[in-house]
């Protein structure tokens, strides 16, 4: 597998596990990086001591329920704002939000994560409809903004991703729920292991399963030739959203390496370890680049109970999260 283009999962307050909202995966992290990523940003990871929430984690959970992620509006002194957006489908309009502090000043300075200060979220709550976008920051008045036209009706989860400014500060991911008015046919999601999008076939191969890391490798091809030219996307070759079937508990993971350099190219493989707090259905979004069009292949597993094999050379290094966790007696 090419070394660049594999995923290290650090996130949600706890590395090794589809968790802090799923845990996250064992790898071997560049040091170029872990600066940034111990400071924490939510597509990063970040350290521990987060979201609560009233979602019990099932007793085979490698994390503790008020470790999970996504799953509060408000945090360590920030809010997500009420967001303003088309009331219906087929409504073209803005998608308006603010981020605020404790007595509800918007937040204008952020730390940049991956090429960008906000990451933006959207998914139905079945797990359809997936979009990941950025906004647009005006300064003046701490609105986020972005073009927004709903596709289809139903409650939808927004999650603004981001790093507040300052040295110390960590990364976060914070949710809202919003109800888009029309006809609702909702969609149950069903295992699939092979996604079709634009003219290029993705396939996952690999197993989630709790209470260890396991491998996953995301190939891409098209016309069944491997495709290796995958370019560079916010700063790493693949870019990986997972969500947890029922609560959309929500993990960010990135391609682990160096940040790749202007031309180079990369494929066909993109992989990960991971480990899945509970036994359950995820919902898994790879967004990749080619040609300078980004793809979005979606995927559906199962993890199961058990301790399918891991790689030996891919042991996942103890970080601040794990120690506190240690600490607390997690």
């Amino acid at each position: 597998m090419n070394a660049g283009a594999r995923l290290a999962v650090y996130g949600l307050g706890v590395v090794v596990a589809f968790g802090a909202a799923f845990g996250l995966a064992g790898v071997v992290v560049p040091e170029s990086v872990v600066g940034d990523w111990t400071k924490g940003a939510e597509m990063n990871g970040h350290e521990g001591g987060h979201t609560s929430s009233e979602t019990e984690a099932a007793p085979t959970a490698s994390v503790a329920a008020d470790e999970l992620k996504g799953l509060t509006l408000g945090l360590n002194g920030y809010v997500l704002s009420q967001i303003d957006a088309p009331a219906g489908v087929g409504e073209p309009g803005e998608l308006t939000f603010q981020i605020q502090d404790a007595v509800g000043t918007p937040v204008t300075e952020y730390t940049t994560a991956h090429d960008k200060d906000l990451h933006l979220i959207v998914a139905r709550s079945d797990g359809s409809q997936f979009r990941h976008v950025h906004p647009v920051l005006d300064a003046s008045t701490g609105t986020w903004s972005v073009p927004w036209e709903w596709a289809a009706a139903g409650t939808y989860r927004v999650f603004a991703d981001f790093t507040p400014a300052g040295a110390e500060a960590t990364g976060l991911t914070l949710t809202h729920t919003l109800q888009v008015a029309g006809e609702f046919a909702p969609v149950a999601p069903q295992p699939t292991r092979v996604s079709e999008v634009d003219g290029f076939t993705v396939t996952l191969d690999g197993d989630l399963a709790t209470g260890t890391a396991s491998e996953l490798t995301l190939s891409v091809e098209r016309d069944g030739a491997p495709i290796t030219t995958l370019e560079p996307y916010l700063g790493a070759f693949g870019h990986l959203v997972a969500l947890r079937e029922g609560d959309l508990a929500f993990l960010h993971v990135h391609a682990e390496g160096e940040e790749p350099k202007a031309g180079q190219v990369s494929g066909p493989d993109i992989g990960f370890f991971a480990e899945a707090p509970t036994a359950g259905r995820y919902l898994l979004y790879l967004d990749f680049q080619v040609d300078g069009q980004v793809h979005t292949a979606e995927f559906v597993i199962d993890a199961g109970h058990g301790a399918p094999a891991t790689d030996p050379g891919h042991s996942a290094p103890e970080t601040d999260a794990d120690e506190e966790s240690h600490e607390d007696g997690h």
